[in-house]
């Protein structure tokens, strides 16, 4: 039995494209792996908060010399990095904002983020410590970014892909449903998007 992760990072609940992608993603894992458990996991639901200076000081506080309040403040870092280290597969709902990601998955992605728990440095440079997992992202936007003029604009898909392969996550693919917001493009752009998935 496999264990998936999926990242839910969009605001708009049900009328969300990347939840309905990230959704398909999940569903289509399960029926190559049956049984396979899923723990949804809400950035927004849960508050998921921006890094402040009381977890940076934490973070690099030794863990025996961490009060009450620092071990506090590493509760939504720990949580994160454990849910990710016990999956398999790890899908990440990315919709595309002004070009990048939601602030929501930056703050996760910053939470992730840990020298000695998720990447060292060493004489060769910095090492990921997370391996063995496929990530999918299910990205969704208004243009149309996987080509053509808008393609230099997604700073999205780039982006996630260098830092999860700077956590050791290198096996990334991403599945997209876009021109949600262009006529003649949306009316099929989910099903385009949903029928673009292949599980390996």
């Amino acid at each position: 039995m496999k264990n998936i992760l999926h990242i839910i990072s969009s605001p708009r609940g049900e009328s969300s494209f990347s939840i309905k992608l990230g959704k398909a993603i999940v569903e289509k894992i399960q029926n190559v792996y049956a049984g396979s458990s899923v723990t949804e996991y809400g950035l927004i639901s849960k508050n998921f908060p921006h890094l402040e200076e009381h977890h940076v000081r934490s973070f690099y506080t030794p863990a025996e010399e961490r009060s009450p309040e620092a071990v506090a403040a590493l509760a939504h870092s720990d949580e994160a990095i454990s849910a990710i280290r016990n999956a398999d597969f790890i899908v990440i709902g990315a919709p595309l904002y002004n070009f990048g990601i939601h602030s929501s998955l930056k703050a996760w992605i910053d939470h992730i983020t840990r020298i000695g728990e998720t990447f060292k440095y060493t004489e060769k440079g910095p090492e990921g410590l997370i391996h063995g997992k496929k990530v999918y992202i299910a990205m969704s936007s208004g243009d149309v970014y996987s080509h053509g003029e808008a393609a230099g604009y997604d700073f999205v898909s780039p982006y996630l892909k260098t830092i999860l392969g700077f956590l050791g996550l290198t096996d990334v693919t991403v599945f997209r449903i876009e021109g949600t917001a262009i006529d003649g493009i949306k009316e099929g752009a989910v099903e385009k998007g949903i029928n673009s998935i292949l599980i390996d």
